[in-house]
């Protein structure tokens, strides 16, 4: 990109926040698109991608920025439904900051420009925003400027192969006539289609 690209990801945020509080406590054990996260380990991985992108684009790094994320490693805080709403909010204000999407910054380890940072950034509220619905049976209707900067970041992510090595998984194929969040949902590498195994 030539141009940075700041984007609010307030909207987005909220959608998260609400799609959170609507999972009851009975359904924290359940699948979620991706066969190594329960509901639980995804609420884990939003809370701590949430802390760990907010002090990405305050440029404050430290051990919040410098370790790849593991949700099954630690059990849910018990108190994850005042501190996820709160951290999610903390994260959309730092990133209507110019200043966070300009210069180096780090997340997850890794030293990226502060663009691609929040590009991340939005590319996991939307993906997970998905996961989080579709594991609980949830209406899901991303922000749509949200959705069009994810699916624009894992295009490009899957049409170069040095970037990405297989972070998202393979790609699903989807039809190109398919609605946008389908399209980008192919792109991470789940199946648009996924429903919860049905209990015998």
């Amino acid at each position: 990109m030539t141009h940075a690209m700041t984007l609010d990801l307030g909207p987005q945020t909220r959608i998260v926040a609400r799609l959170a509080a609507g999972v009851p406590d009975a359904r924290l054990d359940d699948p979620t698109p991706c066969p190594e996260y329960a509901v639980s380990h995804m609420l884990n991985h939003l809370t701590g991608l949430a802390v760990a992108f907010r002090d990405a684009a305050r440029k404050d790094l430290g051990p919040t920025t410098d370790t790849a994320p593991d949700p099954t490693a630690s059990a849910l805080p018990s108190g994850w439904r005042e501190e996820l709403p709160r951290v999610l909010g903390e994260l959309a204000e730092a990133w209507r900051d110019p200043a966070a999407w300009t210069g180096m910054t780090r997340a997850g380890g890794v030293d990226l420009p502060g663009e691609i940072a929040g590009a991340v950034a939005v590319d996991e509220l939307v993906i997970h925003g998905w996961d989080l619905a579709r594991a609980t049976g949830q209406e899901y209707t991303p922000d749509q400027a949200a959705l069009g900067a994810s699916h624009a970041f894992l295009l490009a992510a899957a049409e170069d192969e040095s970037r990405g090595g297989g972070i998202f998984g393979a790609v699903v194929p989807v039809p190109d006539d398919a609605p946008l969040l389908a399209r980008a949902v192919g792109l991470s590498g789940r199946d648009p289609d996924w429903t919860p195994p049905t209990s015998a």
